[in-house]
């Protein structure tokens, strides 16, 4: 097994960036709709200051609205975790309890893991993107992607996410 050293993650972070935006873009409609437009190659110039476009202090909201809502989920709390859905999540599932079952049913690691940890998140094709690590009780690590979106209030909400296997196993 590989140990992710800070140069490894250097090198590969602007490519999983890159494949997150991709994965996005590419989404049926299960969230929000299909997005229109079509996947540009992003520049390597883009990545490397993708998460420069945001303030810490926003990367800060962002992470907190993303933890605050797996706390949720994973305390039972429908409701609060609904509650930092972005509205066009809220409107497409109607209702806490809905939403729930199907964070249940389709995102079952997000509960599940047994330790998680944000990494470095960047704006790409003018979507905002936060990655999470999740460590599995199997070994397994996968990441999920979030699409983060402010709302009219200018709130931070979790307007998509997309689990996906990571090439890094625990130790």
């Amino acid at each position: 097994m590989k140990r992710v050293t800070r140069r490894t993650r250097a090198r590969w972070l602007p490519a999983a960036m890159a494949l997150a935006a991709l994965l996005l873009l590419l989404l049926p409609a299960t969230l929000e709709g299909a997005l229109a437009a079509q996947p540009s190659p992003a520049r390597d110039d883009e990545l490397a200051h993708a998460h420069a476009r945001l303030p810490a202090r926003e990367w800060t909201a962002i992470r907190n609205v993303i933890d605050a809502q797996r706390r949720a989920l994973r305390a039972g709390d429908a409701v609060r975790a609904f509650s930092f859905a972005a509205p066009g999540i809220q409107e497409r599932f109607h209702d806490a309890a809905t939403f729930a079952a199907m964070v249940q049913q389709a995102y079952a690691p997000l509960l599940d893991a047994r330790s998680a940890e944000f990494l470095e998140g960047g704006v790409v094709e003018d979507k905002t993107l936060q990655p999470l690590r999740l460590l599995m009780n199997d070994g397994t690590v996968l990441v999920a992607i979030y699409e983060m979106r402010k709302d009219d209030a200018g709130r931070w909400r979790i307007a998509a996410c997309v689990i996906a296997p990571s090439t890094v196993r625990s130790i």
